[in-house]
């Protein structure tokens, strides 16, 4: 288990996707999908490197290695019993633990920081706030105080780098005035780890370029739009710290042996002083041998040792101690394209240095954006477990004190009409059928989509009771079918319960009840839900209805058929994919109540058959045709491009079948991808439309939108024109 996706783990991922462990299942856990490179964050701000050039994309890094990847937030570990906690979902087990989640900006010292400040550690988090400060300050022409708390390498980069990013985006606004900066540090010296020659060096840099410099400056208060040292005040518009960081709360509160500022002990060989198993490395771990500050370089050579730590670890072999440099070369930026190098007692500059630093850099990023093809390190990764001969039949069935232990930890919603649930461990779910509803009934299975189990079953959810919601009834209940991998007890007990809890908070969240179902092991992982719903008889909706004159209204982008089949050639981008499984997340409940409300005369969910597939059922049982506008239809982010390249899902040339009934209408492959857990398409009275997207968007469906018209059957079959 690798909680955080810091300059040490992206080494791990790559070595152990590159040679896998037979018998060992990876886990990555990171809130955030691209991780940045700190060597070109400078160069980022400056404008010199984009944001794909800057950051490395974990998803495709996971994927590469066949290694799970958790997008979620750790808030704990439970050292005893080996499992990694999360705030709104179950644990993970682990059996070997590794943290490089770096560190977190201390502000609790400074009265009046926290809010008030904007922090350059977690860089992670930097690059939003930057985006928005540059907006601030493009907004106030050039006329804008901005300070920076810190006058490590840090501070200095950032300093200047800000200073001429900003300087060329005013004067290519036409503005005259450019923004004043100060620079303060705590110390008598700027960069006080640099030898003299380097600070003499940055110093005339700093001078030339105006950034205003105050030494033995420490920050005694933060005000609102000020800084206090001693009893003067001085004014600024932007406030940014970089000044020394510590380590997040939760290692040191879960029990680890932490230092004075939380950051985890471990020894030469990078495991904690305190409990065998658990490893530290970069920023959030303090080596007790060797006591070094704070810096990438570190990070990226704890790598390799890491890597084969962990691996022995796991062999149960002895570890090997790994004993860092005392020394080690700085290439420092001012801004524009030139730099300083620094190490021990000498330096050099130029803009020769700088053209070092990017092959340096660049090299670096190389190792971990161009991925070679692996073949078999999903079927070299399996557990022991999984390449044992199993039974069929009822023998494939989960055991029945994992099952019990997976459903302890599962609340499902009580309801007064479910006499016989999931808690009475019957034979079957007993339900009082409400008088004088329709009983709507749905069932959906499929391969996992997303390596998150919990994250899966959300979706499996979603996309099973859109099947309700698209015919107008209420969700009730919902049985679940589960297949969980091969693995010890203890393994398939916590993918089970994954799935569950993600299921039922999503049942939950609709009103239903998870009165039962069934679990087996096998080869992958797949879940399902039949689901229950009741609907009164006057407001059932059906495919059947739609009238000429009617508006089409799609209520979710679409793209995700073809997003996943890229994203297994390695061909996404980790946000498009963090966006598309944010869409699969979203329930339709509120489109559906909302476009019933609004009169709609025919309704279905989008799914396997892709957008045109499900258009022609309603126009079949409608007996009518449609007019469509093909430029108007929302796409997930990074959709047109993968489809742009010629990546489609393995059903959409299946569903190309249904090009037959464009007449004259250009096919566009949006048309035919499957989508997961999609959005409803519905006809709805033109009179209600503007009202009806109105509400759509207040009730977060932001891409809802108006795709076409219904119009009068002039064929045999139904036929979909350009609108």
């Amino acid at each position: 288990m690798l909680i955080g996706g810091g300059h040490s783990h992206v080494a791990v991922l790559r070595r152990f996707g590159m040679e896998p462990m037979p018998g060992v299942r990876v886990t990555l856990i990171c809130r955030d999908v691209h991780t940045p490179y700190s060597g070109m964050l400078p160069g980022l701000i400056a404008g010199h490197y984009s944001y794909d050039e800057a950051h490395i994309d974990l998803d495709n890094l996971a994927r590469f290695g066949g290694i799970r990847f958790i997008h979620e937030d750790v808030v704990g570990i439970d050292l005893a019993g080996r499992r990694v906690l999360f705030a709104n979902r179950p644990p993970l087990s682990y059996d070997v633990v590794s943290i490089n989640t770096g560190s977190t900006p201390t502000l609790d010292d400074v009265p009046g920081a926290q809010g008030r400040v904007t922090p350059v550690k977690p860089i992670h988090r930097f690059v939003a706030r930057w985006n928005q400060l540059v907006e601030r300050v493009l907004a106030a022409r050039g006329q804008a105080r901005i300070g920076v708390v810190g006058a490590g390498a840090g501070g200095v980069e950032v300093t200047l780098a800000m200073r001429f990013r900003l300087g060329a985006m005013l004067a290519e606004q036409g503005c005259e005035h450019r923004p004043e900066f100060f620079l303060f540090s705590g110390s008598a010296n700027i960069l006080p780890s640099h030898n003299r020659r380097v600070r003499k060096k940055f110093e005339r840099v700093l001078a030339e370029r105006n950034i205003r410099t105050r030494l033995g400056a420490r920050i005694s208060e933060v005000l609102d739009g000020a800084v206090r040292i001693g009893s003067e005040d001085v004014p600024l518009d932007e406030i940014l710290w970089t000044t020394q960081a510590s380590a997040a709360s939760w290692p040191g509160e879960s029990g680890l042996a932490v230092d004075k500022r939380g950051f985890i002990r471990v020894n030469e060989t990078l495991e904690s002083v305190s409990h065998p198993g658990v490893f530290a490395a970069g920023d959030v771990a303090a080596v007790d041998a060797y006591p070094r500050e704070k810096a990438g370089v570190f990070a990226v050579r704890q790598g390799p040792p890491l890597a084969e730590n962990l691996r022995r670890r796991l062999r149960n072999e002895s570890l090997q101690p790994f004993h860092p440099q005392k020394k080690f070369l700085s290439l420092i930026s001012t801004g524009d394209r030139y730099a300083v190098a620094s190490r021990g007692s000498w330096s050099l500059e130029g803009a020769w240095v700088w053209r070092w630093k990017d092959w340096i850099d660049r090299r670096f990023m190389t190792l971990y954006g161009d991925l070679p093809a692996m073949e078999g390190a999903e079927e070299d990764s399996r557990s022991d477990a999984a390449t044992a001969m199993h039974c069929a039949g009822c023998g494939s069935k989960i055991p029945a004190e994992a099952l019990r232990e997976a459903l302890a930890g599962i609340e499902p919603l009580e309801r007064d009409d479910v006499l016989v649930g999931v808690r009475d461990a019957d034979d079957a779910a007993v339900i009082r059928p409400p008088e004088g509803k329709l009983l709507v009934e749905t069932v959906d299975f499929f391969r996992a989509i997303v390596e998150d189990p919990y994250v899966f079953g959300r979706i499996a959810a979603n996309h099973a009771l859109s099947d309700l919601y698209a015919m107008g009834a209420q969700p009730h209940s919902a049985l679940a079918i589960a297949v969980v991998c091969y693995g010890s007890a203890r393994k398939t007990r916590g993918e089970l319960a994954a799935l569950l809890a993600g299921a039922n908070e999503a049942l939950r969240e609709a009103g239903a009840a998870l009165v039962g179902g069934h679990s087996s092991e096998g080869e992958e992982t797949a879940f399902g839900l039949s689901a229950t719903g009741f609907a009164d008889p006057g407001r059932l909706l059906a495919k059947r209805g739609a009238m000429p004159g009617d508006v089409l209204l799609l209520t979710k982008p679409l793209g995700v058929g073809a997003l996943f089949a890229a994203r297994m050639r390695g061909l996404t981008k980790g946000r498009w994919i963090a966006a598309a499984v944010d869409s699969m997340l979203v329930s339709n409940r509120d489109a559906a109540a909302i476009l019933s409300r609004h009169g709609a005369t025919a309704c279905t969910d989008v799914t396997g058959f892709g957008l045109l597939g499900h258009l022609i059922e309603i126009l079949e049982a409608s007996g009518v045709d449609a007019a469509l506008d093909v430029s108007r239809l929302p796409a997930l982010d990074g959709a047109a491009e993968v489809l742009a390249a010629g990546v489609e899902s393995t059903l959409a040339p299946e569903n190309r079948r249904f090009e037959a009934s464009l007449a004259g209408t250009a096919p566009n492959g949006l048309l035919f991808d499957p989508q997961t857990a999609g959005g409803l398409l519905a006809s709805v009275p033109a009179g209600q439309v503007r009202r009806c997207l109105d509400d759509l968007h207040k009730a977060g469906c932001a891409e809802a939108t108006q795709i076409g018209r219904i119009v009068d059957r002039i064929g045999e079959g139904p036929s979909v024109k350009p609108a």
